[in-house]
Parts: C-alpha cells; structure tokens; sequence
C-alpha cells in the first residue's frame, strides 16, 4: 500500500481558518456503508443520529500553550514547539532556527526567562531545561502561544484560548486538539444526555507529531510518533456494559481510537496506561468501535488512512469528493463526518 493511494485534491479555501460562531453549527457529513446515500447534516443533529444507550467516548485531554519564540546566545531567532512536558521544568520540543542549536546552547525567550539545550534524539527532538519564575506548566499560560495547526495561516488570537480547547478539556499534556471534540457545546451535551446517550473519556496526548507527513511511499515503512493515552478500568467496564446492552460505542476522534486499539489485548479491551506508536491503515480491523466522528484530514496522512481501515478507502473518497463539491470545511477548524463500518473494502486485521 502506497503513501499515494491517500491523495486527493484539496482547493485551499476550503481549509478552515478560524472556528464558526457556534461549536455544534459546524455541518456533518452522514456516511453509513458502502450502499448508503450520503446525508448533509449539522453537528447539532448528533442526538437525533445517535440512539439511548449508545456511548460517545471523548478525548479528555487539554493543549497546552506550547508554542514559544526566543534568541540564541549566537543572535539568532529561533521558534520552540514543546511536544511533551517532562519533571523538573524539563520539555521534549521541536526546534525551528536557520541553525540548529548545539547542546549546552541557551536560549533567551521573549516571555522572560530561558531555555538551556541538554541533548537531540534521533528523531529530532530537543531536551530542553528552563529556568522560568514559576513551573513549566504554570509560566506557559502566560507566555506561550496555542499551538495551532501550520496550514492555518494566521497568528493565535485571544479566542483560540477557548476555541482550540474542548469544553471538556481537564488533563493537561496535548500540543494539538483532538479536534473532533471542539463540535461539542455544553447544549449539544445536555440534549445527548436527554436522548438517552453516555458518555465516557480516555486521556491521549496529542502530539506535535500529528502534522508530520509521512515520508515514506511505502506505509508499511512509516513510523509512528509516541504518545501517552490512559484507558482506565472504569471507561472498560461501561464499554462491556453498553455492548451488553446492545448500545454502539461511538468514538469522538482518531484519537480515541488509537487509544481504545493500543488497549485491546488478545481480542478483549483492558486498562492500560502507557506509550503507544499504533499506525492504523487499510487492512488493519478496528474492533473497539462502532462508529466514528471525525473531522477531515490532510492528503497522505495517518489519520486519513485511519478512517479508510474503519469505513473502506473508497467509500472515504466517495465521501471527501461529495464533501469538497458540497463546500464542507476541511481540517482542525473545520466540519465533521459521522462514519459506520466497512461492510468489506478495506477491511481485514494485522
């Protein structure tokens, strides 16, 4: 399977770059299987789609501000990109400068205080030590930037603050949205509730790594980026209850699917706190979900190859077109789809 097989032509304004008014205006494409007709729907109409007793499953995870510019000590601009907070007011972060800094280099940032380089991994990433007047996490509301996505071309406002942040937001350590989430209002929420829905959460941290292409024309040679997620033990035991039951589990983003997959264990969910580096594609059967609302994603990326093992890559491209003709909103700030199981294409297990 080829990076290339995961192409589609995207016009550039409909790359959404700044949020709608209302969380749950945004549109939502309904895409059952295969023999389905598409249906254009709104976000809001999630309580009408969904049935009593079916669980959402949410991404509880909250981004921090993470984005940061300063100077080296040679006097050169450089721009920091924290991927991970680490103890000791120590972070894993991505670094852009036209020279890359050496350890032992310092760097003075533009919110007060510094940044000394202690190492650079493999893969690229820096281990940064700073020495700020409060904790890493605190100073970086006051001085960081929200990360937002590097195809929105515009500088963080005073409401992205809020806006790339799910209201339910509460565990801190992402550096981007589980964007599916933003759709969600606290009014969207109480008409779920009053259907009848559950609602349940998983921690993953979004990594930075998210926006990397993949570099490789064989997939099958692409390696993923780390990230910490959290399935706990009570999530597992209302999963076994709402399938008993009879409900879906719904997952709200990619997200919670790579985390419910990382904890599936010889056939079966299990709690499971930890690192995963799961790549999901074509081929791959998802198990721990019965449906799926996501946003749309970038040509070529993981997270387009994801939905295409849940819902069959043909049926996404049938999907994608209708939405690009339809003038549907594409990306982090964009719409949503509501996606079902393949009933064949695509599917299988690895």
């Amino acid at each position: 399977m080829k990076k290339s097989d995961f192409h589609y032509d995207l016009p550039p304004e409909l790359i959404a770059q700044a949020p709608l008014p209302e969380r749950s205006a945004s549109r939502l494409l309904v895409a059952p299987p295969r023999e389905g007709a598409f249906d254009d729907r709104r976000v809001r109409d999630l309580p009408a789609l969904l049935q009593p007793g079916d669980l959402l499953v949410f991404n509880d995870t909250r981004v921090i501000p993470a984005r940061l510019f300063g100077q080296k000590d040679s006097g050169g601009r450089v721009e920091i990109l924290i991927e991970r907070l680490l103890p000791d007011n120590e972070a894993r972060a991505q670094i852009g400068a036209s020279k890359a800094p050496k350890p032992g280099g310092r760097i003075a940032l533009d919110g007060g205080g510094s940044a000394e380089v202690l190492s650079r991994d493999e893969a690229g990433f820096y281990h940064l030590r700073f020495e700020v007047p409060d904790a890493l996490e605190s100073w970086l509301l006051q001085a960081g930037r929200m990360p937002l996505p590097p195809y929105i071309r515009r500088a963080p406002g005073h409401d992205d603050a809020e806006r790339y942040q799910t209201v339910f937001a509460r565990r801190v350590g992402a550096v981007a949205a589980p964007t599916a989430g933003l759709h969600f209002d606290d009014a969207l929420l109480d008409a779920l509730r009053a259907r009848g829905v559950q609602f349940g959460h998983i921690t993953l941290h979004v990594g930075a790594g998210t926006f990397q292409p993949v570099r490789v024309e064989d997939v099958h040679q692409h390696r993923m980026h780390s990230e910490w997620l959290n399935v706990g033990a009570e999530l597992i035991a209302q999963i076994r209850r709402v399938r008993e039951a009879g409900g879906r589990v719904v997952a709200v983003g990619t997200t919670v699917v790579r985390a419910l997959e990382s904890a599936m264990h010889h056939g079966e969910l299990q709690p499971f706190a930890g690192e995963t580096r799961i790549f999901i594609f074509p081929g791959y059967r998802i198990r721990s979900v019965d449906a799926l609302l996501t946003n749309f994603h970038l040509p070529e990326s993981t997270l387009l190859m994801l939905v295409s093992a849940f819902a069959g890559r043909e049926r996404i491209f049938a999907a994608y077109r209708h939405a690009v003709r339809e003038r549907y909103r594409f990306f982090s700030y964009g719409d949503a789809m509501l996606l079902f199981p393949a009933t064949s294409d695509g599917a299988g297990s690895s």
